[in-house]
């Protein structure tokens, strides 16, 4: 049983992990930067080390100081959280050398799903649709290979992610330069180029499988809608996903489960899909294989703590009876709150909190590391908060979540609280007719209009 877990993280998930950590008497030590020493997740925490700079390469993503400070600790374990190193195989790597439990999957799982091109493959060979594409070399390349799968297309980053190196493409006259713009993006924040292309389906809805698996058996636990993005960052998941026929839904989870007893899955994990309800069909995108961001409204609707469950996986556990035959009671709806200007190209807003004033509730849960007089760092993203709302089905999920929106209060820097107010009253977002376009539509209409004080 572990005794003690590094958390080499910051913001909303350490605090989530520490929640936990602390209800199974674990003791939880937080590796931060400099910048967040003084943080409220550093005052709830157990213990608190400095990881090094406020620079994200000099702290966080340090993997070489994360294991001197765990070692230091006399941790146990680690828990990555999302972000950062969350998905590092050689971080899982060096924690087993070092004697450290690493609360995830193992290298193997994290190198086969990290590699967009490897789970492409994978996904293929444990029988999921993947969309037609490929790696491509270099311009002429990526100009032959959207001549023979179609328009429009999408380029990728293989190791990509966080919506970084993605650039969708819908006429041939722009591929070059978007081609070699997306390399050198890819270059920069993964430190290769390469990448690949896709054929792009632009009124798709973004559905996920959240999978969990002991190393020999695994198990959905459900799907998320999260189709409301921007510059392909979520900024709004539901559970169940809304609007999908029995069969497509069942075919989904069976994928996503094929797709990690293919690699023999050890841990929490999401398999990501493109859908077309319509038409009854499904691609397969990508594996997160951590923790997600959104996990919150698979809680609300399951009743499971999946930080207890990846603490139970790495402590050698097998998955417990029923997981399997689990089914969502009710619907939930989570909005990503983020200390950013959504009315001037969504530009993130350092600064010091002045007031911070959480709803709450029956149905309502906010995850959050802010109160009033914490430092938003320029450093890091910018997610202040997730607030979710729950109730007996999508309406009354919906009506929870319009009011705790209107009751909560962020000042100091600019939110997109009022995006979320504004969306929740949209016919088309309160209908359920969403897909991947749907925000850009949304903007588009609402330029129109007058400008929304940023601030919540």
């Amino acid at each position: 049983m572990l005794r003690r877990v590094l958390i080499p993280n910051r913001g909303e998930i350490a605090v989530r992990i520490m929640r936990t950590l602390a209800r199974l008497g674990i003791e939880s030590v937080l590796a931060a930067s400099e910048a967040d020493l003084d943080s409220v997740p550093a005052r709830l925490a157990d213990r608190t080390v400095c990881l090094g700079p406020a620079p994200a390469t000099t702290s966080y993503l340090d993997m070489a100081a994360v294991i001197r400070a765990a070692l230091a600790a006399g941790a146990d374990a680690i828990h990555p959280g999302y972000g950062f190193l969350s998905e590092n195989a050689r971080l899982a790597r060096a924690a087993g050398e070092a004697g450290l439990v690493f609360i995830g999957p193992d290298a193997g799982a994290l190198a086969a799903a990290g590699d967009k091109l490897a789970a492409r493959a994978h996904a293929a060979a444990a029988g999921l649709p993947v969309l037609p594409g490929g790696e491509v070399a270099d311009e002429h390349a990526a100009e032959a290979l959207a001549a023979d799968i179609g328009w429009p297309v999408l380029i990728k980053a293989a190791d990509g992610g966080g919506g970084r190196g993605l650039r969708p493409v819908r006429e041939p006259a722009e591929l070059a330069s978007a081609t070699l713009l997306a390399m050198a993006e890819a270059n920069a924040a993964f430190g290769t180029s390469r990448i690949y292309l896709e054929r792009f389906v632009p009124a798709a809805r973004h559905v996920e499988v959240q999978l969990i698996g002991d190393g020999c058996r695994v198990v959905a636990l459900g799907d998320r809608d999260c189709s409301v993005q921007r510059r392909y960052q979520k900024l709004i998941e539901e559970a169940p996903a809304p609007g999908l026929a029995p069969g497509l839904r069942a075919a989904m989870h069976e994928a996503a489960a094929a797709f990690g007893t293919r690699l023999r899955y050890r841990g929490l994990g999401t398999v990501e899909f493109l859908a077309d309800p319509a038409a009854g069909s499904f691609w397969f995108l990508e594996m997160n294989a951590r923790i997600q961001v959104e996990h919150p409204v698979t809680e609300a609707v399951s009743g499971l703590d999946l930080v207890a469950e990846q603490i139970a996986i790495a402590e050698g556990s097998p998955l417990r009876p029923g997981l399997a035959a689990l089914a969502p009671a009710g619907h939930a709806i989570e909005c990503r709150i983020n200390a950013e200007d959504w009315q001037d190209g969504f530009l993130p807003c350092p600064g010091t909190i002045s007031r911070a004033v959480f709803p709450a509730g029956p149905g309502i849960r906010v995850d959050t590391w802010v109160q009033a007089g914490s430092a938003v760092p320029p450093h890091y993203d910018s997610l202040l908060a997730k607030l979710i709302a729950s109730g007996p089905d999508r309406p009354a999920a919906l009506a929870r979540l319009a009011a705790a929106l209107a009751a909560c209060r962020i000042e100091g820097v600019a939110t997109n609280l009022p995006l979320y107010a504004a969306l929740t009253a949209d016919p088309e977002f309160a209908g359920g007719r969403v897909d991947i376009g749907y925000l850009r539509r949304f903007l588009d209409r609402a330029q129109a209009g007058p400008r929304e004080p940023a601030h919540g």
